[in-house]
Parts: C-alpha cells; structure tokens; sequence
C-alpha cells in the first residue's frame, strides 16, 4: 500500500520537476542561439531571392538597351559577365560563415550592381530607349528589386548581428559551445567607393 502511495505521489513530483527544468533551461536562453542561427539563415534565404530576382531581369534589360543602343557593346558585355559570374557564386546557408565565400559573393554582386550602374548612366544618351515603355517597366521593376535587395539585406545584417552578439556574450556563448557548435555568421560591408555616384560621360 505504502509502494503504492510513493509511486503515486513520485510520479507527479518527477513531471513538475522536469516541467520546472525545462522552464529553467528556455528561461536562460538555451533555444535563443538555434532561434536567432535560423532567423539569420531565413534573412540569407531572402537575400539570395532578390538577388536572383535581380539576376532574372537582366536578360530582358540587355536586349531592350541593345535594339537602341547596340555601339555600346561593351557596356553591354560587362553586364553580361558581370551577371554570369554572380551566378557562379553560391552560397548558401551553410557556407555564411566562411569569410572567404561570403567575400567572393559579395564581390561578384557588387561588380554587377556596378555594371549595372553604367548601364544606366550609358541609357542618359539615347533619349528613344529612355521613352520607351518596355524599357521603362523594366527599369522600374529593377529599381524595385535594388529596394528589395537593400531592405533583405538589412534585416539580414541585423540578425546576423543579434545571432552573432548572442553567441559571443554571456549566458549565450556557454550554448553555444556546449551544445550548438555554433560559429559567427559573416555579414554585408559597404562597397568601397559606394558613396561617390558614378561618372556620368557624354
């Protein structure tokens, strides 16, 4: 009777234990590093849409410029490599975390964003192209995508921020280490000379 008693009276004192434990552990922090590793990751994964997005219009965009303007082949081939080359470049959520990819990515969408940047400039010359309608959607829908690139961007810097800030402080980075393997994530830096606008030549 008495074995019985105890097992009754045990049992639940063992599930409020383990019920007070695991309040404890989420308490301190234990889930933030796997919750922030994959709002950054989800951040990465928007980054990558619009950089795709960006990717697929250009096609389009080239051809257009092109019926009017066919002389500035270079310009035009610079967009094309430019575009080519970033998209040789994966990285993936996997791989954020190595300086080395992460560089090479983001310079291979800077020389694009900088390729494309001529191209517009070069546009100013040929006032036909700048009228016409399918050249101005297009151009609208890239200076939309440029907005999405900036913003998916942003939020990305800033979880990358919260993850890479929890990983490194107190109770966060004994999670970390313990239990997640966790390594800072890799995030954007301006490009270098982004602040001057580019040349205009006429």
């Amino acid at each position: 009777m008495s074995f019985a008693f105890s097992t009754v009276v045990r049992r639940p004192l063992i599930v409020a234990l383990a019920a007070l434990l695991g309040l404890a552990a989420a308490g301190c922090g234990v889930n933030n590093v796997p919750t922030l590793e994959e709002r950054a990751k989800a951040s990465w994964g928007e980054v990558q849409n619009q950089y795709q997005r960006r990717a697929d219009l250009i096609p389009n965009l080239v051809e257009t410029v092109k019926g009017y303007a066919a002389q500035e082949r270079e310009v035009l081939t610079a967009v094309v490599e430019a575009r080519a080359k970033a998209s040789q470049v994966k990285v993936d959520a996997s791989t954020i975390t190595d300086p080395a990819k992460f560089k090479e990515y983001q310079d291979a969408q800077n020389q694009l964003s900088g390729a494309l940047g001529r191209l517009l400039v070069t546009v100013e010359r040929y006032p036909d192209l700048k009228s016409n309608q399918n050249f101005l959607a297009l151009q609208s829908q890239l200076e939309g995508t440029e907005n999405r690139v900036a913003v998916a961007r942003r939020d990305y810097i800033q979880a990358v921020q919260a993850f890479n800030t929890e990983i490194r402080t107190f109770p966060g980075v004994i999670w970390a280490k313990l239990f997640w393997g966790a390594k800072a994530m890799e995030s954007f830096t301006a490009t270098s000379g982004a602040e001057r606008p580019p040349a205009v030549k006429f």
